[in-house]
């Protein structure tokens, strides 16, 4: 499976999408004088720079071990995630203010009402980016891909922040100028949670957090097939990036030549790799059982 060439179809797709989506939602915003339309095409807009950071993170994450960087460059792609979490964040600060000077800098009748096209331009938004959360996330998950899934996220959140906008605009047609602004404050909430939960998971990531105990289980079940392994003593994982790295001693038969309980432990490594794919490397020791 070739992750990266996946990963690039996928961002070039989203890439698209995306700048179609945001001048629309801008034009449509400019037209029928809704704030939260144009706060929302500015949210789409963000979208395009960021599936950017996604693929430079998982070109760069994808690089081979060197002389320097011996573990390989998995970790990358969690700085990616970090960078589209700031760029998330901002965003959404920007919103923010211009919402409150909006609320706070006038009065209602100098609020202007949103007319139609905004409405439905919200729709279309909502429809067309919850698709892109699907389609983003299915291949994340396919692939493995941190930075993916953020973009995938970012996807889902503009999707809320459009139910956002097309409540404001409906309120604001209502009677209600206020309502549009207002939406704009809703979409800084959900871009901001959607920050969060993004630069959570990658620095979650960046650390060396161990397997779930199922997981490591299923490793345990794995090296016990081998009838020679006679005990597990140690069993460590951590969690590399997008990759899982495991350090193992098992217990053979103390009278055992050294050649055979090389050939044990390579068995073991070899059928726990073929297994397991997200394990990039395992370091087997044999211990003698008393």
């Amino acid at each position: 499976m070739d992750f990266q060439k996946i990963a690039n179809k996928v961002s070039i797709i989203t890439i698209a999408a995306n700048a179609i989506l945001s001048i629309f939602k801008a034009v449509a915003g400019i037209i029928a004088h809704s704030g939260a339309m144009i706060s929302d095409a500015v949210h789409s807009a963000s979208d395009v720079f960021s599936t950017f950071v996604v693929i430079i993170g998982i070109k760069l994450a994808a690089k081979d071990s060197d002389k320097e960087h011996p573990y390989g460059h998995e970790r990358l792609e969690c700085v990616a995630a970090i960078v589209l979490a700031m760029v998330l964040f901002l965003t959404g600060l920007g919103i923010c203010i211009s919402a409150v000077e909006k609320i706070f800098g006038g009065t209602q009748s100098e609020l202007e009402v949103p007319g139609m096209l905004a409405l439905i331009a919200a729709i279309i938004s909502i429809i067309v980016k919850e698709a892109m959360y699907w389609y983003t996330r299915y291949y994340a998950k396919k692939i493995d891909s941190g930075a993916l899934m953020a973009d995938a996220w970012h996807h889902r959140s503009d999707a809320l922040s459009s139910v956002g906008a097309l409540i404001g605009i409906g309120g604001a047609m209502l009677g209600y100028p206020v309502m549009d602004a207002i939406a704009s404050l809703v979409i800084f909430v959900f871009i901001v949670k959607a920050a969060y939960d993004i630069f959570m998971d990658a620095i979650d990531k960046m650390v060396d957090r161990s397997c779930s105990e199922e997981f490591e289980n299923e490793i345990r079940e794995c090296v016990m097939e081998n009838e020679r392994v006679l005990g597990i003593d140690l069993l460590q994982t951590r969690i590399f990036g997008n990759k899982i790295y495991v350090d193992l001693e098992i217990s053979v038969d103390s009278e055992m030549s050294l050649k055979g309980a090389h050939i044990i432990a390579e068995n073991v490594h070899d059928r726990i790799e073929e297994r397991f794919e997200k394990i990039k490397h395992i370091m087997v020791h044999v211990n003698p059982m008393e």
